[in-house]
């Protein structure tokens, strides 16, 4: 009986000893992570770390995003809401970079807003540095669309070809779900082409460019997207064709071939009438032929007949 207490001791030793060792391995492993953590007072406990590494969450990331919220005076995010967004595959780097940028410049952003716009695929830091310097957008953009300018037709019909530039910050507020810049895009170049026709003459533009540009902001849209037009600025503007002076000579030119068309038409049923003609001219001849031709058979038949008889002189007898 006291030999086997005394392996029960000495097993219960060699256990307590592999338990210390892995203790120190553990608190080595994670010790220098930790005392980040315990000097910035991030509150990340060593056995909390231990359980990320279990849980798949990489440690140094879970503990520099919550030194970084910390220190720039973020309260309220927690170490399980950093892990689950970082489980979710956000980029919890970018979002938390992204909250102090917008707590620095005052502007409204809570954590669940920017967590569901980097989850969405949207850079959300992006976002929130537009907000605070607006991005100016080349209205068209070559690279993109292939086209360096807008054109539009006046009410006189000179072509006129303007480039833009737009300047737009982020509306958080309409980031989730929103349109993208390409829709502004699209609706500033339609916008413009659009003011350009209802002007009188080309010469309004160009005396005040301006008109193009105070017409398209008062259109509103910017309406259900995802940025806010800070400025429409016409770059340049250029007087291309006559579109109006072609298209009348194109006019002209399409209703000189249908007069043709139709003169033809005439000429053609007059020719037409007129073989008819010579087509009745001829049958009736031939009409009269045949009627000339059956005449000496109607006198041979009334001679044999005896109704026709020779006239001759008055006084006479036939």
């Amino acid at each position: 009986m006291q030999e086997i207490m005394t392996i029960l001791f000495w097993v219960g030793i060699v256990f307590a000893v592999l338990v210390v060792i892995v203790l120190l391995a553990v608190f080595a492993a994670y010790f220098k992570l930790w005392l980040r953590g315990f000097v910035t007072r991030a509150r990340i406990g060593p056995f909390a770390l231990v359980f990320m590494s279990l849980r798949k969450v990489n440690p140094t990331a879970i503990v520099d995003a919550k030194i970084m919220c910390v220190q720039a005076g973020l309260r309220g995010i927690t170490t399980q809401q950093l892990e689950a967004h970082y489980l979710a595959g956000g980029n919890i780097r970018n979002i938390v970079r992204a909250l102090i940028v917008a707590h620095r410049a005052k502007i409204p952003l809570d954590w669940n807003t920017a967590a569901a716009i980097d989850l969405a695929g949207r850079n959300v830091l992006e976002a929130v540095q537009t907000s605070v310097d607006p991005k100016v957008i080349d209205c068209p953009d070559p690279k993109q669309f292939g086209r360096t300018t807008l054109d539009g037709v006046a009410k006189n019909g000179i072509q006129l070809k303007a480039r833009a530039r737009v300047t737009v910050r982020t509306n958080i507020s309409q980031l989730i779900g929103g349109a993208t810049e390409d829709t502004i895009v699209a609706r500033v170049g339609e916008g413009i082409v659009s003011a350009i026709g209802s002007c009188e003459t080309h010469k309004e533009v160009l005396a005040n460019p301006m008109l193009i540009a105070k017409t398209v902001l008062n259109k509103g849209l910017d309406s259900q997207t995802a940025y806010e037009i800070v400025s429409i600025d016409i770059a340049d503007i250029d007087v291309g064709d006559n579109v109006g002076a072609r298209l009348q000579a194109d006019q002209a030119e399409a209703d000189m071939r249908i007069a043709r068309a139709k003169a033809e038409e005439r000429r053609a049923l007059a020719v037409a009438v007129e073989q008819e003609m010579k087509a009745l001219t001829v049958e009736n001849q031939a009409k009269v032929v045949l009627a000339e031709a059956e005449i000496p058979l109607a006198m041979a038949e009334a001679y044999r007949a005896g109704t026709l008889r020779a006239h001759g002189k008055p006084g006479q007898r036939s």
